[in-house]
């Protein structure tokens, strides 16, 4: 489910940079531009020029609570004889000298840093124009060398993939897969590595297109292509500045290592955003979005469901459909549908049919992963991922696969049984109130139709060849038929 509202107030209240802060950067730099042109630094101030997250409006608040930064460019003119180091260390000197910015003051290769202790870094760089030919613009580095740079046309491609993707919803991207990394502490990218290989997704032929219809929609659109993008290139792809051909991001990525990390997480963050998109549900899809970006999304809506929960009685209206046979009412299906599986009772999960498991047992059994892939037939190869939860239609069936807590299969020498139990009035009376062992039907897993509405379970249970003990043991699996 794609909760745009949801997405819009996760944007305002936890990812953006707040309205305050974006007040005090404001009255910030004009007092910085006017010391620089009125200090005795040597080389003649052009303009100056906002670049940067700050300049392409995809700047979020640090996860953290510490300073955020902010770039801004000061345009001058050669001066005759000067090292690339002379311009940023004697812009540092005019800093560090003064009483206002003095113990503010750090010099670093590209810029010039002013903190205000908690709050935000100002980050000033000096870019020459017209150095090396008429309109060259180049930033300086302390180690020796003039760098070439096109930061007014990088930020105006930034802009036009923003208008591609329309809404604003590029922007809003980036911003969020920034706040993802930044909250993950998963992988590293910097931001405009990051920016580049996203907006490098959106062409100027998509304008309008369903991809891009709303922020959730482009963000599972924008991080499949990425994904679909690493999985061809093994080791670093270049990554070209769109708007200076001779600059290559591709160094960013850091080590191979770093980068075999990067493609590594985006696939993770892809399959959990695209399982998310499609989780049907409100609450379960919530739950399914929180997966990816934390508790807090969607924060104040859980709080008000349980409030919900809590004023309205909703537990006693649950019980009023459950059934000591497990012949519950289908009311509980819409119940679980708009609330979510986590309202279910843990006896649920218990009916008085189900069977027992006949094995001995290990002391602690291994947990044990149960994923689904609805299909339309079972004969089909391949289909999409559904939740544990997810509401799913009375038509197809699902694929079941066991596999252990890191993601790899369960080995040869084990086999891997089903408990299949049903529930609900409609499964009860067709006599079909399974609650028993089963084989796996499949290579690799277990085929069932999706037949009568209720809310059904199925469980994986490992069991080792050689001696027939239960050494691994799946959570239960809700199978929510409407």
């Amino acid at each position: 489910m794609k909760l745009v509202s949801l997405f819009d107030d996760f944007l305002k209240d936890t990812v953006n940079l707040n309205k305050t802060r974006i007040d005090l950067l404001d009255a910030s730099i004009p007092a910085l531009k006017s010391f620089v042109r009125e200090s005795d630094w040597k080389p003649k101030v052009r303009t100056f020029v906002e670049q940067g997250s700050w300049a392409h409006q995809t700047i979020i608040r640090p996860v953290d609570g510490g300073e955020f930064d902010a770039d801004l460019l000061v345009m001058v003119d050669k001066v005759d004889g000067w090292t690339a180091a002379e311009y940023v260390n004697s812009l540092g000197r005019v800093f560090s000298g003064s009483k206002a910015y003095g113990d503010k003051t750090k010099t670093w290769d590209y810029c010039v840093t002013i903190t205000y202790a908690g709050d935000r870094r100002v980050d000033l760089a000096p870019c020459v124009v017209g150095r090396l030919y008429e309109g060259s613009l180049e930033v300086c580095n302390r180690r020796g060398t003039f760098e070439l740079t096109s930061p007014i046309e990088y930020t105006e491609w930034m802009k036009e993939r923003n208008a591609y993707s329309g809404n604003n919803s590029f922007r809003k991207v980036t911003r969020l897969v920034k706040y993802l990394r930044d909250i993950k502490h998963t992988f590293t990218c910097p931001s405009v590595l990051l920016t580049t290989l996203l907006g490098n997704e959106i062409q100027w032929f998509e304008k309008g297109s369903e991809e891009f219809a709303d922020v959730p929609t482009t963000l599972r659109t924008l991080m499949g292509r990425l994904d679909n993008r690493l999985r061809i290139h093994p080791t670093r792809p270049a990554v070209t500045n769109p708007k200076l051909p001779s600059e290559d991001f591709s160094s960013l990525f850091g080590t191979d290592d770093q980068y075999s990390n990067f493609r590594t997480a985006i696939a993770r963050y892809r399959k959990w955003i695209d399982e998310a998109h499609a989780t049907e549900g409100r609450q379960e899809s919530i739950a399914a979005w929180q997966r990816v970006f934390g508790s807090d999304f969607a924060k104040g809506e859980v709080l008000k469901t349980a409030q919900a929960l809590t004023e309205s009685g909703s537990r006693s209206l649950i019980e009023h459909f459950l059934d000591s046979t497990a012949a519950h009412g289908g009311g509980i299906v819409d119940l679980v549908r708009d609330l979510g599986i986590s309202i279910l009772p843990p006896s649920f999960a218990r009916p008085p049919h189900i069977q027992a498991p006949p094995w001995r047992s290990v002391p602690q059994p291994a947990d044990i992963a149960v994923t689904a892939e609805w299909r339309s037939a079972s004969h089909v190869q391949g289909g999409r991922m559904v939740a544990t939860g997810q509401v799913c239609r009375a038509r197809g069936g699902l694929y079941f696969r066991a596999s252990r807590s890191d993601g790899t299969s369960v080995p040869s020498e084990y086999d891997v049984k089903w408990r299949i139990t049903n529930t609900g009035a409609e499964a009860m009376s067709n006599k079909a109130g399974r609650g028993g062992f089963e084989i796996s039907n499949k290579a690799d897993g277990r085929w069932e139709e999706l037949v009568y509405r209720g809310i059904h379970i199925a469980e994986a249970f490992v069991v080792r060849r050689s001696d027939d003990v239960l050494v691994g043991v799946s959570r239960p699996f809700y199978v929510v038929i409407e």
